[in-house]
């Protein structure tokens, strides 16, 4: 039988997996009372059938420090639905502020979860990186930015993913980071559309 590919500290295997990956549960800061509120998929919905269908699902904020409660649905347009672009230090359903972001190496670094902290955390400490033959247009770890890859860097963004570690046990508003303030930090505006019942393609 085929062995696994060597996962281990020293050696990372990449088989090119986009952020909606992780995209599934978000850590936030709460609109009402600047505590860690929590970004999920609406119950009761229909199994995934691919990642990318997060960037779709209605979705709903709630804190259990204040009881606040949102929710959000997809724009509809046409035939389709109109999904959010992930990327950038805010969630890009409500727009609020990750919980999960520290200062490291002059920049912001962030994760959306604990999951999302351990995966980067794996890659960034490797010192072997390989990856299967995709191409990298979604792949999460190809499109980290070259600070984050940088050898020279790899202590401080470690660490600093140790601090996003420690603060996902964290819910208080005066746990919050100083980092985790509303910067307008968005990704690209545009989004995707979903056309119910068939593919989906990015928006201009």
């Amino acid at each position: 039988m085929d062995s696994e590919p060597d996962s281990g500290p020293t050696r990372h295997f990449d088989a090119g997996e986009p952020l909606a990956r992780f995209a599934g549960r978000m850590l936030v800061v709460c609109p009402r009372c600047g505590g860690r509120a929590l970004v999920v998929p609406l119950p009761g919905l229909p199994p995934l059938k691919y990642y990318t269908e997060f960037l779709f699902r209605p979705r709903r904020l709630a804190c259990g420090g204040c009881g606040a409660l949102a929710e959000w649905e997809s724009e509809v347009r046409g035939a389709g639905l109109v999904g959010v672009t992930l990327g950038g230090s805010e969630d890009p359903f409500f727009r609020r502020p990750l919980w999960l972001q520290t200062r490291c190496a002059g920049r912001i670094l962030w994760a959306y979860n604990e999951e999302h902290v351990d995966a980067l955390s794996s890659y960034v400490g490797a010192r072997l990186r390989e990856r299967a033959g995709w191409r990298p247009t979604t792949a999460m770890f190809a499109r980290l930015p070259s600070w984050m890859k940088n050898s020279a860097n790899r202590s401080e963004v470690l660490a600093g993913l140790e601090s996003l570690r420690a603060l996902a046990e964290r819910s208080d508003p005066a746990d919050r980071s100083d980092a985790a303030h509303e910067r307008g930090d968005r990704p690209r505006p545009h989004g995707s559309l979903y056309f119910r019942g068939g593919p989906y393609r990015t928006m201009p």
